[in-house]
């Protein structure tokens, strides 16, 4: 039995996310399902296939991936189970969700559009295809059906979404937060290659100064900081407090970083 990770933008006051785990434990009972997130903001694509690309590594080979993020339930944007190079799974919408995960783990061999309903919920909604279309599949992929099973050959994902590299001007690079995590962290587009050792940062009016921090502890209270977060982007943070809260930015805040004395 393979493991199944699922992330969506259902929230927790409402039973959605309990229906969906409901239908895969109709077919399959014996599954686990690893609860990523639930808490997506709503409707937003972009924000989803990030966090979905920050957690899939850490499954073991073999795993299958169910993401739903969906405002387009119910229209002509299809429905797709991937196969990765890895060998895990992804069943989701097709509509940028699913790419950047998949890259991830060696990019897609096989893409099928969930065509064949022999594999889905007898009674179905055109709202609520977690429940009804993507939880079953995947629930099926557990259990061992090959993914080509479930439906025709379906090309290329639709990828409106990917990483925006950093970009260099002068003397600097310029980058941006790409999330906001739960602590105030401000989680940038710079990778650690891109980093000098020794470099400011220039974000909101603020400056941080000498180079990379080995924890969040590394400074005094209050303080912002600059670390490497287990995503493998430097993060902005301040040490026991929010660094989102202190420079009151949001995702897309441009970022600038420069060698130290430059």
């Amino acid at each position: 039995m393979r493991l199944i990770s699922f992330l969506s933008d259902f929230g927790t006051s409402d039973t959605y996310v309990g229906q969906v785990k409901g239908a895969i434990a109709t077919v399959a009972p014996e599954a686990v399902v690893v609860d990523l997130t639930h808490q997506v903001p709503a409707q937003d694509v972009r924000a989803g296939a990030f966090l979905l690309w920050t957690a899939v590594e850490a499954f073991p080979p073999g795993s299958v991936h169910l993401a739903v993020v969906d405002p387009g339930v119910g229209t002509a944007r299809r429905a797709v189970a991937v196969r990765s190079a890895r060998g895990d799974a992804f069943v989701g919408p097709d509509n940028g969700l699913l790419p950047m995960a998949v890259a991830k783990l060696g990019g897609a061999q096989a893409v099928i559009e969930l065509t064949n309903t022999e594999f889905h919920r007898l009674s179905s909604s055109d709202t609520f295809h977690g429940r009804d279309l993507f939880g079953p599949v995947a629930a099926y992929l557990a259990r061992g059906t090959d993914v080509e099973l479930l439906g025709t050959e379906a090309g290329a994902l639709a990828s409106p979404y990917a990483l925006p590299a950093p970009r260099k001007e002068l003397d600097h690079w310029v980058g941006q937060v790409l999330h906001v995590d739960a602590y105030g962290n401000l989680v940038t587009s710079f990778t650690p290659d891109l980093l000098p050792p020794r470099f400011e940062v220039m974000v909101g009016d603020r400056r941080i100064r000498g180079g990379l921090a080995h924890s969040y502890q590394a400074v005094d209270t209050g303080e912002l900081l600059a670390v490497v977060g287990s995503a493998g982007l430097l993060e902005l943070s301040v040490r026991d407090g929010s660094a989102a809260m202190m420079l009151g930015l949001e995702r897309d805040a441009p970022v600038v970083i420069r060698a130290f004395g430059a």
